[in-house]
């Protein structure tokens, strides 16, 4: 346009020059003439010098028209002398018009089409703000509605008044025409455009001379303006967090929540924590796309993932090992910025110190509850979930750091289990590798890279990260080596991209803003962009954070349905296989059979408040008699026996039953009734069912049985209430009536012939077989026994001489014994004696008592008169028939404190043991095991985890 212009000027001189030519020649000033009418009309003038006008300006240097070559016009040769005049000037004067119609459209042409593509370049740098379109209010999209477009295009001007505005063409071409008799003469214009084509290559020459300054000015200015587009988009993001958190917060006020975003990380997020929970130790090899966070210990991990995540979340501490177990972080937008664990429901906000640091704390606890004992690292995940405007959404996987030398406190199989681990993680085909290489140090010394390498050798889902690299730029002689570690050049890893980051200056106390800031600080003013050595691209961890988002839901989207399709396939196969074992029952996972278990425990320890008082009381009497019987009558009937009279032995026998009531009897019969409860809840828990019976749950009930007994202490109070009810009983002597005395001597008759059985197999088993039995079944008897039998048949003779023998062996008699068996060649010891002596003597008093029990049958008539003037006393028929009255009412109290009160206690115990069981998974695991319960789990995870893959691949296709 510029030469258009210049061209009009120089047409209206030349027309007054034509005009006015006859009255003012050589009057008009040479230096005022225009140029063209200079070498027109003064060709030869001595002191006339053409040159070329200064026409580049600063916005020259930097348009695209200097790009298009300059195309060098061609005159045909001066010819000097006279030349015959032809009028051919129209043919030359069109020529010279099509010229100019070329140079004009080749130039607009040619512009255009460098601006178009430098405007192309320009969009292209401007990021694309296509994700937040739905900021914009719905109103926006609907403002057609509200305002007439067309009353304002009829208040515009109209086509006709625009044309008014335009040049008038006509003019420009009449005033291009009276130009004809100035091109007639070669000569003068050819030397015109020959000093114009020599201006042309001076023009080269300076075109070549400052090439070099135009591209570091243009890489100068290119870097300020991406630096100034970074700046813009770091204020648009802050713009976005505060417009996304108003618009999750006031969804009532014309802007529409939208969900799809945040529920399409969360559902995949859940898919990931059913895996997890399906096979903990990794066992499945899912192909399921996760972001795994590997590298060197302290090179930087945790950093990376507190500026993605935006929050200093992660424990800290000082070359110290922090990360000991895998950690899942699943980033998601939200109104607030806050975090909480998958099995927790306390959120922990992230814009206060005090929850970050509570955060912190709970995090190191999971992890050292995670490591086993005599371990450092555990395999064991820790599900996180961090919410927040503005955060990109992705799952990351923080994996404890490699380590090459094992410490002390370690165990020594560490660094082989942090290998395990990362290998495990890394194998899966569509697991995206953040490989972290700190820049401070030398990159030979990195052991994570040739681990990367070994599972991703062609790098094509692995992102390389460099780290620290504002100490790198100081401490590094050749800036040349942060460009070979950032290209993967110094060693033979490969990667998809390659990023450098600075993660602050190396204060735990630093803000997730202020390391931002010193980020984006050392970058601008770093020499590793100012030549080229790295892109812009390529540093800072909000780029990072993008393009790992980016390449995530890239492989997510080409992967999630062919792992769905596996899923179904491992679906119907174990249905198949459900099919084919058990087809008459139901798919019962382990918590399903646990709640069917629960539920018979519960209906079985209701059945113990249906068992009858009668039967109660039964096994209660039968139960604590068992108990002291042999402390009634060796303790308390034989001392009483042996006294001469009856007043005595009643003294003897109010004594000893006193002390026992105080002392032993509430407590035996306090744990009798306890032992029978446990007997009776035992005896429903064990009990078969029939074909109902499923045997599955032998081993849960068992233990529960266990726990609630144990659990289970009988009330404190009892045992006081049970004494004075025991103390009044055996103070009572009256018999009322002859059905009690006869039944007293029952119970007498049946308690010493138990007694007197008892006796007789200890003697047998004292002196041996009979000689029946060694004629019959061919046994002999031992030496020791000889011996007993020889003792046994003296001291018999010795109780016939004397049948109201006391108790005891006098020391002389004792010495008989011995002198009359060694006088028989037979040495015995004086306390292998008195041990005969005890049964032999129990056995006599025993028959005695039997064959005086028998005599009481008829002496209740002497009873009612106090056995006066009769040689008959039955006072041994009274204790019986005072512990026999006792052990009814014993029984009859213990059982109304049974189904009063120690069964629904029993109840409560047994709910609370349940509930605990419910609770702990590893022992559900435990105690509900076999085929039948482990195909039943595998079965509902994976129905569970195809669902939720289906819900999220519907969801990805509806964002698509």
């Amino acid at each position: 346009m510029w030469r258009l212009r210049r061209a009009a000027v120089a047409c209206e001189v030349c027309q007054s020059l034509v005009k006015h030519s006859s009255g003012i020649k050589g009057s008009l000033p040479l230096q005022k003439l225009h140029l063209v009418s200079r070498s027109i009309y003064h060709s030869h003038h001595p002191t006339l010098k053409l040159q070329r006008p200064q026409l580049r300006t600063s916005f020259q240097q930097f348009s695209s028209l200097t790009n298009l070559p300059l195309r060098k016009l061609k005159f045909s040769p001066i010819k000097y002398g006279y030349q015959p005049r032809r009028n051919f000037w129209p043919a030359r004067l069109a020529t010279r018009l099509l010229k100019l119609r070329y140079l004009i459209l080749g130039s607009a042409v040619g512009g255009g089409y460098t601006a178009k593509k430098t405007f192309d370049q320009w969009k292209d740098m401007i990021p694309d703000l296509s994700e937040y379109k739905w900021i914009v209010p719905d109103i926006v999209w609907e403002i057609d509605e509200y305002i007439d477009f067309e009353k304002i295009r009829k208040a515009l001007p109209n086509s006709e008044d625009l044309v008014k505005l335009a040049p008038d063409f006509d003019k420009i071409v009449e005033s291009l025409s009276l130009l004809k008799d100035f091109f007639t003469s070669g000569s003068p214009g050819e030397t015109a455009f020959r000093a114009t084509d020599h201006g042309s290559e001076s023009d080269k020459h300076f075109r070549k001379v400052s090439d070099k300054e135009k591209i570091d000015q243009l890489q100068e200015e290119l870097l300020h303006t991406q630096l100034k587009y970074q700046r813009i988009l770091e204020r648009l993001e802050k713009e976005n967090k505060e417009l996304r958190k108003l618009v999750l917060q006031k969804d009532d006020k014309g802007i529409h929540h939208r969900k799809l975003k945040k529920s399409l990380i969360d559902m995949y997020s859940e898919v990931l924590d059913v895996l997890s929970d399906y096979d903990a130790s990794y066992n499945t090899q899912d192909h399921l796309p996760r972001v795994v966070v590997v590298g060197d210990q302290s090179a930087g991990k945790t950093s990376v993932l507190e500026m993605i995540a935006q929050a200093r979340i992660f424990p800290r501490g000082s070359g110290e090992m922090m990360t000991r177990s895998p950690v899942k972080v699943t980033l998601s937008e939200g109104p607030h910025h806050v975090a909480l664990f998958k099995d927790s429901s306390r959120e922990f906000d992230l814009t206060k110190e005090e929850d970050l640091a509570a955060l912190r704390h709970e995090i190191e606890l999971r992890m050292r509850k995670n490591v086993k004992e005599g371990c450092t690292v555990s395999p064991e995940t820790i599900s996180l979930n961090v919410k927040g405007p503005g955060l990109q959404r992705m799952v990351l996987v923080d994996l404890p750091g490699v380590i090459n030398t094992v410490t002390s406190g370690m165990a020594p199989d560490t660094k082989e289990t942090i290998f395990s681990i990362s290998k495990a993680y890394m194998q899966n085909p569509n697991a995206i590798i953040l490989c972290i290489q700190d820049g401070s140090v030398d990159a030979e010394r990195s052991i994570v890279t040739d681990l990367v390498s070994q599972m991703d050798p062609h790098g094509r889902r692995t992102i390389f990260v460099l780290t620290k690299v504002d100490l790198a730029e100081k401490n590094v002689a050749s800036p040349s080596r942060i460009q070979q570690i950032i290209e993967g050049k110094l060693f033979p890893m490969k990667a998809l991209g390659y990023f450098a980051v600075v993660t602050g200056k190396g204060n735990s106390s630093e803000s997730i803003e202020a390391i931002r800031e010193y980020e984006e600080e050392f970058f601008q003013n770093s020499k590793l962009l100012k030549t080229s050595m790295l892109k812009a691209h390529q540093v800072t961890t909000r780029n990072l954070s993008l393009a790992v988002s980016d390449c995530f839901w890239k492989m997510v989207r080409e992967s999630v349905e062919q792992q769905a399709d596996s899923f179904k396939a491992t679906r119907f196969n174990l249905e198949t296989e459900w099919k084919n074992n058990y087809p008459r029952l139901r798919e019962l996972d382990r918590n399903e059979l646990f709640e069917k278990a629960k539920n018979e425990i519960l209906d079985e320890v209701i059945s113990l408040s249906q068992v009858t008082p009668k039967h109660w009381e039964e096994i209660l009497q039968q139960s604590l008699w068992e108990r002291v019987s042999t402390h009634v009558i060796e303790n308390i009937y034989l001392p009483a026996a042996q006294t001469m009279n009856s007043g005595t032995f009643n003294t003897t026998v109010d004594i000893k039953l006193k002390q026992w009531t105080d002392k032993q009897l509430p407590n035996k019969a306090v744990e009798v009734a306890w032992e029978t409860l446990q007997e009776e809840f035992s005896r429903f828990m064990t009990e078969p069912k029939g074909k109902e019976h499923d045997d599955i749950f032998d081993k849960l009930k068992e233990a529960v049985k266990e726990e609630s007994i144990k659990r289970h202490k009988w009330n404190d109070f009892a045992e006081d209430s049970l004494r004075v009810i025991q103390h009044n009983a055996l103070e009572d002597r009256s018999i009322s009536d002859k059905q009690q005395w006869d039944a007293a001597i029952y119970f007498m008759e049946e308690a010493l012939q138990a007694r007197l059985k008892d006796t007789e197999n200890a003697i047998e088993n004292m002196v041996g077989p009979d000689w029946k039995k060694r004629w019959i079944y061919w046994k002999n008897r031992t030496q020791e026994q000889c011996v007993h039998n020889e003792t046994k048949n003296e001291l018999e003779k010795m109780l016939k001489c004397n049948e109201e023998h006391p108790a005891y062996l006098a020391s002389d008699e004792i010495t008989t014994v011995r002198k009359n068996l060694e006088s028989r060649g037979v040495e015995v010891d004086p306390s292998l004696i008195k041990d005969t002596w005890h049964q032999v003597y129990r056995r006599h008093f025993l028959k005695t008592a039997l064959n005086h029990c028998n005599l009481c049958r008829r002496g209740f008539y002497y009873y009612q008169r106090h056995f006066v003037d009769s040689e008959l006393e039955c006072n041994d028929v009274v204790l019986f028939w005072r512990i026999q009255r006792m052990l009814a009412i014993t029984a009859n109290t213990l059982r109304q404190q049974l189904t009063n009160t120690e069964v629904r206690r029993l109840e409560k115990n047994v709910k609370e043991v349940l509930e605990d069981f419910a609770e702990d998974g590893e022992k559900k695991i435990k105690l509900l095991t076999g085929k039948r319960v482990q195909l039943a789990e595998d079965l509902k995870k994976v129905r569970e985890i195809q669902e939720k893959l289906d819900a999220f691949i519907e969801a990805l296709h509806q964002e698509k």
